[in-house]
């Protein structure tokens, strides 16, 4: 079986990640790996930490830290969806303000085409370049990028509280 039936075989084709800001014990080795816990949804169960790759970009450190001046940030990551690839339909429970104990996920569109396509629960979600989108990821979604460049996204998870949920409900009036 070659590599492209092995990767369509699982939920995302041909899709790279660069991590930004991960668990500290996979950006430094040197500390231990965090002991087992309860509950994973709200990312306490590990301290989190910037990567070289963020610390080597100002301007995507900058982004991350004023999120950082109001709530807890724990995953970040770029995300390369290649050409002709989809994202198949699927639910992230955890990843909702309507979820006690979670975090949400915030998407910054950085280089797309017109042939992407980003559905929640069917629908078309029109996604801009440079836009901070929070989508309710605990329903279903998918993404298609029928262009012929990269899809390419911001992918931020935090820890919602008053000042980030107050945020969002001002952007959805």
């Amino acid at each position: 079986m070659c590599i492209r039936d092995r990767l369509k075989l699982a939920n995302y084709e041909f899709y790279k990640v660069i991590a930004l800001r991960a668990p500290a014990h996979l950006v430094d080795s040197s500390l231990p790996f965090p002991p087992p816990a309860d509950d994973y949804a709200d990312g306490s169960w590990t301290d989190w930490m910037d990567t070289p790759e963020l610390l080597q970009s100002p301007y995507l450190k900058s982004i991350v830290d004023q999120f950082k001046a109001y709530t807890k940030v724990n995953l970040v990551r770029l995300l390369f969806l290649a050409p002709d690839s989809v994202v198949k339909e699927h639910t992230d429970p955890t990843l909702a303000l309507e979820e006690e104990n979670s975090m949400i996920r915030l998407t910054i569109p950085i280089d797309n085409n017109d042939e992407v396509a980003f559905f929640l629960n069917n629908e078309l979600v029109p996604m801009k370049e440079g836009e901070c989108w929070y989508l309710r990821l605990s329903d279903s979604h998918r993404v298609v990028n029928n262009g012929v460049s990269d899809r390419i996204n911001l992918s931020i998870d935090m820890i919602p509280n008053n000042e980030i949920v107050e945020a969002i409900e001002r952007a959805q009036l």
